[in-house]
């Protein structure tokens, strides 16, 4: 039986904090995961719209192993200003790759398309995405917000809030697992119309609410729910996330963790890695646990980031909260309307 770290959170894995910065008017924000050493790191995309920063650095081929931190963002292209504001306090702390004194920070990001939420996003000049970076940077803790937060707090699936989720797993070997996802989906993460998660099968101790799948399923659980399925061009949606372990990897072993983690995604969402997601995940090997895990154990740690990311998801819809001028439902307000509930 499976069980989560004490926080079920992407920061169960030792040396990894978490913040995020939001803003109200903008329907937007940031979320940064600060490496307290530098971090093995590796990404795999495979949605069709991504936009990031610093993703050619992480493959096994090229040179530098460790990053220092990572950024998800609202904003879609805006957003990726958010890394200039982590690597700038970052750099005021010293940290980096020490270059004839200098110290340049490694900080990798990814960004989901919010602009259509609702938000206020008439900036002026320039977009507010590096300040919000700062801001969650000098904030990172081993606690944190999800749901309406950071990069989620925008975010919208297909007939749904979506938001920031985050899971951990605890493998029978005793290394951790854990996501942090913002969820913006073209697709859905329940089934159909119902409140009942996709991810249902992976569920811990009721984590996202208890429902199971629906029984019986639904006779068109099958059909496709897009958001905006008038106008859905790309880069107008995206999942993106982190996966965490505290083993040992190389960052060939954390690209194949990165590309396991995507199960997560075709288990949670319906559909996913469309051409209209940027889908992409990240991985982080701290090698706090101090060990390089081999064979079957690598295997169990692969299927632990899938299971672990589904979670995460269905979690970052979960917790989302309602706030005046939605433009969809969270998801408590679909469990009230299925229960006959104003």
């Amino acid at each position: 039986m499976q069980r989560t770290g004490p926080r079920n959170a992407l920061t169960d894995v030792a040396g990894l904090r978490v913040a995020n910065a939001h803003d109200p008017v903008l329907r937007s924000g940031v979320t940064a995961v600060l490496c307290d050493r530098p971090t093995v790191a590796a990404v795999q995309v495979l949605g069709g719209a991504p936009g990031t920063r610093e993703t050619d650095l992480l493959e096994p081929h090229n040179a530098v192993e460790t990053v220092d931190a990572i950024v998800l963002s609202g904003g879609s292209a805006f957003g990726l200003d958010a890394a200039s504001g982590v690597q700038a306090l970052l750099r005021e702390k010293g940290v980096g790759i020490k270059v004839r004194g200098l110290s340049i920070p490694i900080v990798p990001a990814a960004i989901l398309f919010d602009l259509v939420n609702g938000g206020n996003k008439d900036w002026g000049r320039y977009p507010p995405y590096r300040d919000l970076g700062y801001e969650a940077a000098d904030a990172a803790a081993e606690a944190f917000a999800t749901g309406s937060a950071g990069a989620g707090y925008g975010a919208l699936t297909a007939g749904l809030k979506g938001g920031l989720g985050t899971a951990s797993t605890l493998t029978k070997d005793g290394i951790t697992v854990a996501a942090l996802v913002a969820v913006n989906a073209v697709g859905s993460a329940t089934v159909t119309d119902t409140p009942n998660f996709w991810a249902a099968p992976f569920e811990i101790d009721g984590e996202f609410g208890g429902l199971g799948l629906p029984s019986p399923m639904p006779i068109d659980a099958a059909d496709v729910r897009l958001k905006f399925r008038d106008g859905n061009a790309p880069a107008a949606n995206t999942t993106i996330a982190v996966i965490a372990t505290d083993a040992a990897l190389t960052k060939a072993a954390a690209k194949r963790l990165a590309m396991a983690a995507h199960d997560g995604f075709a288990r949670a969402l319906w559909p996913a890695h469309t051409p209209a997601d940027g889908d992409l995940v990240f991985a982080l090997a701290t090698g706090a646990a101090e060990r390089a895990p081999q064979g079957d154990e690598m295997i169990e740690i692969c299927a632990a980031a899938a299971s672990t990311m589904a979670r995460a998801i269905a979690r970052g819809v979960h917790d989302a909260t309602a706030t005046e001028g939605d433009l969809l439902p969270a998801w408590s307000q679909r469990v009230r309307a299925s229960r006959g509930e104003s």
